[in-house]
């Protein structure tokens, strides 16, 4: 991968008088939240970028529903000129019958004295496919103490000749939309010190990062929404990772993998530099995740490795991001990261973001430069989703007690010696498929193995293993349901003065 998960940037020509992307319009795209939860109405978002360039009247709406046999249209009539760097137009559709949504929707535009009808967006090379939104017929399920949210987001700060993202408000909107109750806004620290007009443009970050700050605490309480950073930050063999730091009051300098000063790609500052500062939690951003030689060299990026956990400090790094979006050899490669750590002791926790930049339904970005544009389903917003025990969504890091999930919940509770694994899923997301349960015994460098556990079936989408902690370091378990929805718990220790119960 070259780059990271984004709206898509198609105006930038780093210099050349040509590209293949470039068209004299602002960006425009039609976004929506890939879920909706009961009793929320479905809502569509006209995302437009670089209207300050290329101004555009947006004249009228219009959108398709379909699903089985029910078909829903919508018009709206919107006439509104833009001409501002971003704008996020929401368009409320209604509260629609549950089921799985197929929806062509298209916007009709002025630009230049042309009228245009725009269809799902005006990318260049992308197929225009439709959205897809599924209707809930329940409440994602989660055990009543604990809180659902994404850790890993970007605003429109995190905006570059290659990508942008989308406003607090609109992620708010969807965190409502999609069942979640707090997002880690995390921008990328060298964007808060360049200008969002140029890219090359240096301006006064820590004024960025304050504004972003004062931005997001106006909003409503609900759902939680939390200023933070990804920044770049030097690991053990001087190379670029990025650091998940939610909740920093302050701004942290980050630039060593910017990409605008090519070969100049020395770290700013440590990761010790970086969390010695701070008693907030920190996390380590998609730690193995895959990259090309290319990646590695002009922006000397690398992964995290055991050193650069700050084990046996004041403040250790307190998760590993390994599930990223997708399950895919960065995820395997991470899991094994972490289990390596639970294995020697070290309890950190797992964590689950999307990395999404914008991307409510699905990622549009730049796959090559000048030259071609990509899409997927993965990383999207609130799919990938971190539950953890406790109320306030900072200090419950501090904890043990959480799990990740695509959809199921799979959470642990403490009787004595005795860990039950709880299971639960709905039709929405698939029956049980399998829930195996992990241990590591007291045997110094043992590793770990899955382990016999009864299994009480209350129904198809519904139970719990019980296991004994006696004789072992830790348990922990991971579950899959009929659809291939995913989930998997914290460990949990077997020294009682780390167990949350």
């Amino acid at each position: 991968m070259w780059f990271d998960p984004d709206y898509a940037e198609m105006h930038y020509k780093f210099k050349l008088p040509w590209s293949l992307l470039y068209k004299k319009e602002p960006e425009i795209i039609l976004d929506a939240p890939f879920q909706v939860v009961p009793g929320e109405e479905a809502k569509l978002f006209i995302v437009i970028r670089e209207a300050n360039r290329f101004p555009v009247t947006i004249e009228s709406f219009e959108a398709v529903f379909t699903c089985g046999t029910t078909r829903i249209a919508k018009t709206q009539s919107i006439r509104e000129e833009v001409h501002t760097p971003f704008r996020f137009i929401p368009i409320p559709c209604g509260k629609l019958p549950a089921g799985n949504y197929s929806v062509e929707a298209s916007v009709t535009v002025q630009i230049d004295g042309r009228k245009k009808k725009i269809r799902r967006f005006n990318l260049t090379g992308l197929k225009q496919k439709p959205l897809q939104i599924a209707v809930l017929h329940e409440e994602p399920p989660k055990p009543s103490d604990f809180i659902v949210g994404d850790t890993h987001v970007h605003t429109y700060i995190s905006a570059d000749p290659v990508e942008f993202g989308a406003s607090p408000a609109v992620l708010q909107q969807a965190a409502k939309s999609v069942g979640l109750d707090f997002v880690f806004c995390t921008d990328h620290s060298y964007d808060f010190a360049f200008s969002s007009e140029n890219y090359m443009i240096r301006t006064d970050a820590s004024v960025r990062y304050q504004k972003l700050r004062a931005e997001i605490a106006a909003l409503p309480e609900y759902p939680k929404m939390i200023a933070g950073e990804e920044v770049s930050a030097g690991n053990s063999q001087g190379q670029n990772v990025h650091l998940l730091f939610p909740g920093n009051p302050f701004y942290v300098p980050g630039e060593g993998d910017c990409g605008r000063k090519w070969f100049q790609n020395q770290p700013t500052l440590s990761i010790p530099q970086i969390v010695s500062q701070t008693e907030l939690p920190c996390f380590a951003a998609h730690p193995k995740e895959q990259m090309g030689k290319l990646e590695r060299l002009v922006f000397r990026r690398g992964d995290w490795h055991e050193e650069d956990l700050f084990k046996n400090s004041k403040n250790p790094i307190a998760a590993l991001e390994f599930w990223n979006g997708s399950r895919d050899k960065g995820f395997e490669l991470g899991r094994q990261f972490w289990i390596s750590e639970l294995e020697k002791g070290n309890f950190i926790l797992p964590l689950g973001g999307n990395d999404a930049h914008g991307d409510l339904n699905e990622y549009t970005g730049v796959k090559i430069p000048l030259f071609k544009l990509k899409q997927s389903h993965a990383h999207v917003f609130g799919y990938v989703r971190t539950v953890v025990q406790g109320s306030d969504p900072i200090t419950a890091f501090r904890g043990k007690n959480l799990y990740i999930t695509d959809g199921p919940a799979l959470w642990w509770s403490c009787e004595g010696e005795i860990v039950n694994f709880h299971f639960k899923s709905t039709a929405d997301f698939g029956s049980l498929k399998t829930l195996t349960v992990f241990a590591q015994e007291n045997r110094g460098s043992q590793k770990e193995a899955p382990i016999a556990a009864p299994l009480e079936k209350i129904s198809d989408f519904e139970a719990v293993a019980k296991v004994s902690l006696a004789g072992k370091n830790y348990v922990r378990a991971e579950a899959e349901t009929s659809f291939q929805r995913f989930a998997l718990t914290s460990a949990c220790p077997a020294q009682k003065d780390n167990v949350r119960t």
